[in-house]
């Protein structure tokens, strides 16, 4: 037997009052919102036509829209964060958006502290392959985030961050590198670490030059470094006269970042955010996260982001000061004149 899709009726209207747009099946309208939320450039892009009429509410809604919409899509800026935004983000997650079971996973740890939901969005994320929440699954088991320092897990976050790195991020690649060059979770390979750095970096350099424009402008070459470079056997390219431009923050950060910067710039009574501009990640409790052992004013929740402040703006602000004091000395990292964090496991 054949079956045939049953015709939508349609009430009698003369020709001056007919509506072609009604007269449009849903699964093309569905076809075109796919396009739409997948290319949205802000969520007011997509969210206005929610408030169109009654049936683009509901054809925008649906699961298969909500599951290509682009991280741009809800990337809601904290001052206007609400329940609507909230369920609206979680219908996202529940559609199947990887991006927006990261972000939700990440506003639910750290700004909203329900942990384990939090973690278990991140975690949906991540059984997808989804890089960005393998690194920060990583960060969380490498502070013991949620918990004690008992808590710290630095095997998983090793795993975590290689399969990260496996799948293209460049900070867990930058992490892991790290990691193998101290020894810190897995058996030392100076080496073998030093090549991981030597790789995120030129990531970071391949990521610049192909996106052309006012970004590859950005890239300057220093060449009185540029001979040291010939002399030198493996060095980072952004240490020697390759001046690369910060990546841009992920939503998600940015998110943290104006949720903790509205509420006094601190995550609660003696806790700390990260110092790196690009992170937002907030403390869970004291001293979970690294401080420079030469200045002692800047923080990081990772060897990654250390790195990256170092770069950007670090380098030229850090001085060494009168030996500072801290309860918890094992909890604050070695740093050399490259800025890579040394850490005891």
């Amino acid at each position: 037997m054949s079956c045939r899709k049953k015709q939508r009726k349609w009430p009698e209207k003369t020709a001056g009052e007919y509506d072609f747009f009604e007269s449009l099946p849903d699964d093309l309208v569905i076809s075109i919102f796919c396009k739409l939320s997948s290319t949205a450039t802000s969520p007011s892009d997509f969210v206005n036509v929610l408030i169109t009429c009654k049936r683009l509410n509901s054809l925008a809604l649906n699961s298969l829209v909500l599951s290509k919409a682009s991280p741009r899509t809800f990337s809601i800026k904290a001052k206007d964060w609400c329940d609507s935004a909230h369920r609206f983000l979680k219908q996202c997650a529940d559609a199947g958006n990887i991006e927006a079971c990261y972000t939700l996973g990440m506003i639910r740890f750290y700004c909203l502290q329900n942990r384990g939901s939090g973690a278990s969005f991140m975690a949906k994320a991540a059984i997808s392959s989804h890089a960005r929440a393998l690194y920060s699954l990583a960060v969380i088991q490498f502070n013991g985030s949620g918990g004690s320092k008992s808590d710290k897990d630095l095997r998983a976050g090793v795993a975590l961050c290689a399969r990260s790195a496996f799948l293209g991020h460049i900070d867990a690649l930058r992490e892991l590198g790290h990691c193998l060059q101290d020894g810190y979770g897995v058996r030392q390979n100076i080496v073998e670490g030093r090549r991981f750095l030597v790789q995120a970096n030129a990531r970071e350099l391949a990521a610049v030059l192909s996106a052309g424009g006012a970004a590859r402008n950005l890239l300057k070459w220093n060449h009185r470094h540029l001979r040291q470079l010939a002399g030198s056997g493996c060095p980072l390219l952004s240490d020697f006269g390759c001046n690369v431009p910060a990546p841009e923050a992920h939503p998600a950060c940015r998110f943290m970042t104006e949720w903790f910067a509205s509420r006094g710039g601190s995550p609660g009574p003696g806790l700390r955010l990260c110092s790196h501009a690009g992170c937002g990640r907030p403390e869970t409790r004291k001293h979970e996260f690294r401080r420079c052992s030469v200045c002692g004013a800047v923080n990081y929740c990772s060897r990654a982001c250390q790195a990256l402040d170092w770069k950007f703006r670090h380098k030229a602000e850090c001085s060494p000061v009168e030996r500072w004091l801290d309860e918890d000395d094992e909890d604050a990292g070695d740093e050399n004149d490259d800025g890579d964090v040394e850490v005891d496991s």
